[in-house]
């Protein structure tokens, strides 16, 4: 009885061992394999001050949940854009994103409602901007202070426009 225990044990240890880094050997290669378009985009401010980035577009499930996880750099004028596909209240958190963001929450027609500064890396905290929201655009931690963006100030991209023409 004994080595019969033993031995469903021993087996079950092997079984951890050898399962254990094939996840992660599956999640780290699902982590590179996750592609995104991109496209251009305008951020126009209530002063008349244009500015130009270029976003990966978060379209599919899959995207949208994915984001910009895992990326420990970004340059300075990139960011995501992520399309909700309809407007809806939507919840955000940092979890497993190792870069400080700066969110701007959109409405339908590209207007930004809500903006959270600097949200913090790895932190599950959820960011909630108070309200339904079409879009979302991520960008590097800070550029909204050193832009001067603001509630009010309108985003435009082929995404956007594509829905505002229907």
């Amino acid at each position: 009885m004994f080595f019969g225990v033993l031995k469903s044990a021993i087996l079950a240890l092997f079984l951890v061992v050898a399962i254990g880094p094939l996840s992660f050997a599956a999640q780290t290669a699902s982590q590179q394999l996750m592609a995104f378009d991109s496209e251009p985009l305008t951020i126009v401010s209530a002063k008349g001050q244009t500015h130009k980035f270029t976003v990966e577009l978060a379209l599919t499930p899959a995207q949208l949940e994915y984001g910009l996880m895992y990326r420990d750099k970004m340059p300075a004028d990139h960011g995501m854009l992520f399309d909700f596909g309809t407007v809806r209240p939507v919840m955000m958190w940092m979890k497993n994103t190792e870069l400080s963001l700066d969110m701007l929450f959109l409405d339908q027609s590209g207007i930004i409602t809500h903006i959270q500064e600097n949200a913090v890396p790895y932190s599950e905290s959820i960011i909630n901007p108070g309200g339904p929201v079409a879009y979302v655009i991520e960008l590097n931690g800070g550029i909204v202070r050193k832009l001067g963006l603001a509630v009010g100030d309108k985003a435009t991209s082929p995404t956007i426009s594509a829905k505002l023409g229907k």
